[in-house]
């Protein structure tokens, strides 16, 4: 078995590339459907769900450090198992598997959104996780060539 030498320079550039759709793709899903929801679950109680600047620096963390992590995972994956749509779709997936609904079931069962939230925002996400896993790997062909 070979081992390919990791472009940390590619990484850094296919990371932030992708984290533009990652940061499109969160900011939606969450002004769209999870404040409403959540505002709602809470009985619009002050202080829920409010906008301030320090979460939008929060939240730029949370988006590149998950994008760098779905950009890394993507890599490893398709070392194994090659760049292929079915590469995109499974490491989308697991990655999907592993963040979201974890997290997701985790809120809703704490009491702190409700179940019926994750109709949306479970595909939502999963849609997210494709769609950046594809840009991820058309940036990676690109990159090693």
């Amino acid at each position: 078995m070979t081992l390919e030498k990791f472009n940390f320079k590619h990484f850094i550039t296919i990371t932030l590339l992708t984290s533009i759709w990652i940061h499109i793709s969160e900011i939606f899903r969450y002004f769209i459907f999870v404040v409403p929801s959540t505002q709602s679950f809470f009985d619009h109680k002050s202080g829920i769900a409010d906008i301030d600047v320090s979460i939008f620096a929060i939240w730029g963390f949370w988006d590149t450090l998950l994008t760098a992590i779905l950009v890394f995972f993507f890599w490893l994956y398709s070392r194994v198992f090659g760049y292929s749509n079915r590469s995109v779709l499974a490491s989308g997936t697991i990655l999907w598997l592993a963040i979201f609904v974890i997290f997701w079931i985790a809120t809703a069962n704490m009491g702190l959104a409700e179940w019926n939230m994750l109709w949306v925002t479970l595909p939502l996400s999963w849609l997210e996780m494709i769609v950046g896993t594809w840009i991820a790997s058309k940036l990676y062909k690109k990159y090693e060539k």
